[in-house]
């Protein structure tokens, strides 16, 4: 691992979790019986691929904690939120929850968590790389506590690449090196597509960096992504649709689609997180990961989660030790580092040293690599509706029913209406 981008380093720019992940959360409150507490966690990240590492994570706190009985719940990262949210207002807020940093900053400026300090004892957090502990403190107070970090890079399927005579993927590639593969790998008469990237608001702020250009105004009070590198940006997403990536109509809101297309072996580029690693273990191909291509500069996602408990759970203690178990403990470090599920905020540099030696994919090391330039997320009061309204935006003109540059003016102005 690269020593000048250590954990600490990417904790200090703690960002966004994303994952794809199913399941379903239900509805209940705290309960105690025969003197043991049940506590409710509620998850995006653990499912599909890792709610059997997450359960082995489960037994071990309890049995170290026999009076705590953990329920786990989760949803869909498209969905998680809308639950939580509804729960919190509705007075079925689970005890302990997963939170991405700008659904933290929001969640604590709403008083909806509970200030873990004040329960915590004499608990150490020296484990923590200390930056990572700061992001997810919300007036001094400690809100959450950081379990996990992980990267975008960019998958390609490497016996796609041969059978074209495509040479693979460099970290040197360029936007217009991606573009020239992905031509030469689309055949859909045999239903390959050589790229997919999701016309999103994720995306769309990552490729704003690649092509040097900003999201926000230097003082965050205007948008600033209507701009010649804005449209470069955007014109670079929405290209793809419907000639090397599919469009929106052959999806047809299937849910999973990029990564049930890669693992059937019938998409040559396809870029996501490294939480898919563990999903990709058994696919009939060979696969690998490079750095994402840039255009004027390199920049790549960095999305960072942490445990938070709610401000009216009546198990305070027993939230603040599951959090610190989850997110810190032995169990949990090594758990995620084997199951490749995202890797811990730890301070110790040899957990994550073991993270290279797991061999799918071959070049681990991009992951490190692509810390050299982290794409900063746009944080504000009203995140959701932000990238609601970008994604929304973007979406218009990947159907052809907007220019980009109607569609950015219009996402523009929606945004400039939420910061006022």
């Amino acid at each position: 691992m690269s020593k000048k981008f250590t954990i600490a380093t990417v904790a200090a720019v703690a960002l966004l979790a994303t994952a794809c992940s199913q399941g379903s959360a239900t509805k209940g409150t705290t309960t105690e019986a025969g003197g043991k507490v049940t506590l409710r966690y509620f998850t995006f990240s653990a499912a599909p691929d890792h709610v059997k590492d997450l359960d082995t994570i489960e037994k071990a706190f309890e049995k170290a904690n026999p009076n705590v009985d953990v329920v786990v719940e989760t949803a869909p990262f498209d969905q998680y939120f809308t639950k939580l949210q509804t729960s919190i207002a509705g007075g079925t807020a689970p005890d302990t929850f997963e939170l991405n940093y700008e659904n933290f900053v929001t969640y604590a400026g709403a008083g909806s968590l509970l200030d873990l300090a004040t329960v915590a004892g004499d608990g150490d957090t020296s484990v923590y790389a200390q930056e990572s502990l700061k992001a997810f403190k919300h007036d001094g107070k400690q809100y959450a506590l950081p379990a996990s970090f992980s990267t975008v890079v960019l998958f390609y399927n490497k016996d796609l690449f041969d059978k074209a005579g495509v040479a693979p993927p460099t970290a040197d590639w360029t936007w217009a090196d991606e573009q020239a593969a992905a031509a030469k790998l689309t055949d859909k008469k045999k239903g390959v597509f050589g790229d997919f990237q999701p016309v999103q608001f994720f995306e769309f702020y990552k490729t704003l960096k690649q092509a040097g250009g900003e999201f926000l105004s230097a003082d965050g009070k205007k948008s600033a992504f209507d701009s010649p590198q804005g449209v470069k940006a955007a014109t670079w997403l929405v290209s793809k649709v419907g000639k090397t990536m599919p469009t929106e109509a052959e999806i047809g809101g299937t849910a999973d689609y990029d990564t049930n297309l890669f693992k059937s072996g019938k998409l040559a580029m396809w870029h996501n997180g490294i939480w898919q690693f563990a999903g990709m273990k058994d696919v009939p191909f060979g696969w690998d990961v490079v750095v994402e291509p840039g255009d004027s500069a390199k920049a790549s996602a960095v999305f960072h989660n942490a445990v938070a408990a709610s401000s009216n759970t009546k198990h305070g203690k027993e939230a603040w030790a599951w959090a610190r178990f989850l997110s810190a403990s032995d169990t949990a470090a090594t758990t995620r580092i084997q199951s490749s599920w995202e890797l811990p905020p730890v301070s110790d540099q040899q957990v994550l040293s073991g993270y290279l030696k797991d061999p799918k994919p071959a070049n681990r090391q991009a992951v490190f690599d692509s810390l050299e330039s982290i794409a900063l997320p746009p944080v504000i009061k009203r995140q959701q509706e932000m990238q609601d309204a970008v994604t929304k935006e973007l979406g218009e003109a990947a159907a052809g029913r907007k220019s980009v540059q109607d569609a950015l003016k219009a996402a523009a102005a929606e945004v400039d209406a939420l910061l006022g």
